[in-house]
C-alpha cells in the first residue's frame, strides 16, 4: 500500500539523534558501538507503519541514486523472506504480525539468527542507515521499557547499576511523536506491525 512519508517524521528523527549523542556523550566509553559491529542487525523484531512507510522512502531514493545497490538490498530481502515466511507468526500475505498471545509467543524464537538485508554483509554497516527503524536507531544506550532499562550486552562493561540509570536516553519526546505519527498513518488505513525483511521484500 503506497504511501508517503509524514512531514514530521524528519523531525522525529532529528529528536532521537539529539537524545543518541546526549546519551553517547553521558556514557563515554562504556558505549563501544561503531560501524562494522554487527550482532544488533541479526534477528527479526517488529517495526511499525511509520518505520515501513521510512524504510521504502529510503530504498527508493538509493535506487535513484545506487541502483545496483538497491538491486542487492531488495535481493536480500527477497531471500531472507522467502527462507522465513512459513513460520512467520502472523499473515505472510500481508506480512501483519498476529496479535494473539499464541503469535507473541511464536515471535520470540522466530528467525533469531537471521541477518537483516539492510546490512551489507561486505562492509558489516546498513545501507539503508539513514532510513533506519526507531528500535536501531535507540539500540545500544540505556532504553527503558516495559521490562525495564535494557543495554546492549556489549556495551557498560564496568559500570554500576547507578552509572547505567545515569546514562539512559531520554525519549519521552520522541515517543509521544512517534505515536502521533503513527496514528496519523493509521488513519489512512495502515496499521499493524511487521519485520524489516517483509517491508523491503515488498516495497513496490
Amino acid at each position: 500500500m503506497p504511501s508517503s512519508l509524514p512531514a514530521r517524521d524528519s523531525e522525529l528523527v532529528q529528536i532521537i539523534d539529539a537524545a543518541l549523542l546526549d546519551a553517547e556523550w553521558r556514557s563515554g566509553e562504556w558505549l563501544i558501538c561503531k560501524p562494522g559491529c554487527t550482532p544488533c542487525c541479526i534477528g527479526v523484531f517488529a517495526i511499525d507503519q511509520l518505520d515501513v512507510v521510512r524504510l521504502r522512502d529510503g530504498l527508493a531514493k538509493l535506487d535513484a541514486n545506487d541502483s545496483d545497490r538497491a538491486a542487492r538490498v531488495r535481493d536480500r530481502a527477497q531471500r531472507s523472506w522467502d527462507r522465513i515466511k512459513s513460520k512467520f507468526p502472523g499473515d505472510s500475505d500481508t506480512g501483519l504480525l498476529g496479535g494473539d498471545d499464541q503469535a507473541a509467543e511464536a515471535f520470540e524464537n522466530f528467525a533469531d539468527f537471521e541477518p537483516c538485508p539492510a546490512l551489507d554483509p561486505g562492509t558489516g554497516t546498513c545501507d539503508l542507515y539513514a532510513s533506519r527503524p526507531v528500535t536501531c536507531r535507540v539500540f545500544g544506550p540505556p532504553v527503558r521499557s516495559e521490562s525495564g532499562l535494557g543495554v546492549c550486552e556489549l556495551c557498560y562493561h564496568g559500570a554500576s547499576a547507578d552509572e547505567i540509570v545515569a546514562c539512559e536516553m531520554k525519549l519521552e519526546e520522541a515517543n509521544a511523536l512517534q505515536t502521533e505519527l503513527v496514528e496519523e498513518l493509521a488513519s489512512s488505513g495502515r496499521t499493524g506491525k511487521t519485520i524489516v525483511t517483509f517491508a523491503l521484500a515488498h516495497s513496490r
